[in-house]
């Protein structure tokens, strides 16, 4: 399957933003990710994070656009956008360790996971003061550290604080791949990193009202999954639902985690 990378022209007065279009142990703890062609391209951005927008103003009209030619400044952003992406495709083939130890077949990838959590954010009902949008953009962030760090759970005898240390550490190194840092940016796609970065500390530090829903979002498609592959592998997976019993942190939480558990009684 062909893959391309668009481009949205932005017109205001007579400037133009171009931007990017998207779709939804330390950093190298095992010899794997170490070795992997994208921790490598990672590693070599955070030594050249400088060059890679072109700059921080905005860029009129006639030089981000020369005769349908790109400038350097896109082509830039163009390469920074393409080697974040080519990490995320960790996300994609990195099955979810739990369903791994329970010797589910076929399990799911990070990115499938995150991917279902991000319709739950499209399909909620409406609530005043909560911000959908924020909690689409959340889901599909809150676990992308892994995609270096990889799926690192209870069992794995590593602490909360030491956990969210070498996530914080390669969610900062991912965003260097934007030309940016997790907790400061000035234009262009630095403000996707610095984005990125905060909708991640906020869901860590579960510090507003999104982050508790989409908490509680992580934990219904997990239990959701987990109905599912005891459904079609006949496996006993009793130990996910028990986990997450009386955490939910919402009434839509609640609410949907109660319409899972009835569907299993039957």
């Amino acid at each position: 399957m062909g893959s391309r990378c668009r481009v949205l022209l932005c017109k205001s007065s007579s400037f133009v933003f171009l931007i990017p279009s998207f779709s939804s142990t330390q950093l190298g703890f095992t010899k794997t990710i170490a070795n992997s062609r994208a921790y490598r391209m990672a590693t070599e951005a955070s030594a050249s994070s400088s060059s890679v927008t072109g700059g921080d103003s905005i860029k009129p009209l006639d030089s981000a656009v020369n005769n349908g030619v790109p400038s350097s400044s896109s082509s830039s952003s163009a390469s920074s956008a393409i080697d974040f992406l080519s990490l995320c495709h960790q996300l994609k083939t990195t099955k979810r360790a739990g369903w791994i130890r329970r010797n589910v077949k076929d399990p799911e990838s990070i990115a499938d996971h995150m991917y279902r959590m991000g319709l739950m954010g499209l399909i909620m009902a409406d609530i005043p003061g909560i911000d959908r949008d924020k909690c689409i953009k959340m889901a599909i962030v809150h676990d992308i550290a892994e995609a270096i760090v990889g799926d690192i759970t209870p069992s794995d005898g590593i602490s909360k604080a030491e956990k969210s240390r070498r996530e914080q550490e390669a969610l900062d190194h991912m965003c260097k791949l934007l030309g940016g840092d997790a907790r400061a940016g000035v234009f262009d796609m630095k403000i996707a990193a610095k984005e990125i970065g905060e909708l991640w500390m906020e869901y860590e530090e579960n510090s507003t009202a999104e982050a508790k829903i989409v908490k509680d979002f992580d934990k219904v498609e997990m239990i959701l999954q987990a109905l599912e592959y005891e459904n079609d592998q006949g496996k006993d997976l009793n130990e996910f639902f028990q986990s997450t019993a009386g955490k939910f942190q919402t009434e839509l939480g609640k609410a949907w985690a109660a319409e899972i558990a009835s569907r299993r009684r039957k």
